[in-house]
């Protein structure tokens, strides 16, 4: 009789499907690799937590986790598994959304990422226009690396992301905004101070000042440039914008800043100068990215929209110092 009662509860199982609840669990879970920690982000006991991640092997047959006192591992099939749900997730959060029918447009939450060399220089020129035009909009901003933004919109963490080309994005929906010149900085007193406007054939690569590795920033200036930084080795390099512009100010080097950067008043109190390029003007991209499902695509198009109105009636910089 129990055999018989054990293959009717595995029966059961085999044909039984993972909740949305379960693979949420699992989910949050892999992300802090500690069972107290993740049950108070879910508000369960670690009880429950227990639970559903045992009755989630037992459905699926497989162990996604190696546990004992001290630590809590993802096996490999674990991975597999987290990396499917969180698009499982995440299409789950697009249904939903498409469920409450139709609805004002940017209304309500919207989850926006943006990366650092993009959000202190592009979000203070639109967001007032942003609040003005839909009030109604709740606006969560996260600024994060370019890896983590794309990571947050596939997982529906973020509804969408604000980042720079060139950089894959895999199967994500990815429209091109503007194109963001780089522009020379150096100092006030730079043999090419003078000059209206140069050329990067000009620049000694070796006088150039850039982020540390990790930085997209860093990468983008060296894609643009080509054969002139695409073999600059690491020398002098900074951590952040701040140290960069210090250490040029510092008379260590010369550096190249994006456009958006410059009409945000970067240089502002320094004593550097910006030079436009005359030919072949280096350049990155400002894109705007989201999942293929999303339900927000109209606010997808209006908000590109209005980033590009904005971006268009930025005042270009002048070729002067600090001192206009």
């Amino acid at each position: 009789m129990i055999d018989i009662v054990d293959q009717l509860r595995s029966s059961r199982m085999s044909n039984a499907l993972p909740s949305l609840r379960q693979l949420h669990y699992l989910v949050v879970l892999a992300e802090h690799l500690n069972f107290r920690h993740a049950a108070e982000k879910l508000f369960v006991t670690q009880s429950t937590l227990s639970a559903g991640i045992k009755e989630l092997e037992n459905i699926l047959g497989a162990q996604l986790l190696e546990r004992d006192k001290r630590s809590v591992r993802v096996t490999p099939v674990g991975e597999q598994v987290i990396e499917r749900a969180r698009g499982l997730l995440a299409q789950a959060h697009d249904l939903v959304a498409i469920a409450k029918g139709a609805r004002e447009p940017l209304c309500g939450l919207l989850r926006l990422g943006a990366i650092p060399t993009v959000a202190p220089f592009l979000l203070p020129a639109i967001l007032p226009a942003l609040r003005r035009q839909y009030p109604k909009l709740q606006l969560y901003l996260r600024e994060d690396v370019t890896d983590r933004v794309l990571e947050q919109i596939d997982s529906g963490q973020l509804d969408f992301g604000l980042i720079a080309l060139p950089y894959d994005t895999a199967e994500l929906m990815t429209r091109e905004l503007f194109r963001d010149e780089f522009w020379f900085v150096a100092r006030e007193d730079d043999p090419y101070a003078n000059d209206e406007a140069i050329t990067v054939r000009q620049i000694d690569p070796d006088r150039v000042l850039l982020l540390e590795e990790g930085h997209c920033l860093r990468d983008h200036a060296i894609a643009a440039c080509g054969s002139r930084l695409k073999n600059h080795e690491a020398g002098l390099e900074a951590t952040s914008l701040y140290t960069l512009l210090q250490m040029v100010e510092g008379g260590m080097g010369v550096t190249l800043l994006p456009e958006m950067m410059l009409k945000a008043g970067a240089l502002k109190g320094t004593q550097l100068i910006a030079r436009p390029f005359s030919t072949r003007v280096p350049a990155r991209t400002i894109a705007l990215v989201a999942r293929p499902s999303t339900p927000f695509l109209r606010d997808f198009d209006l908000l590109a929209e209005l980033i590009l109105e904005q971006n268009r009636s930025a005042t270009r910089p002048r070729i002067a110092s600090r001192r206009t």
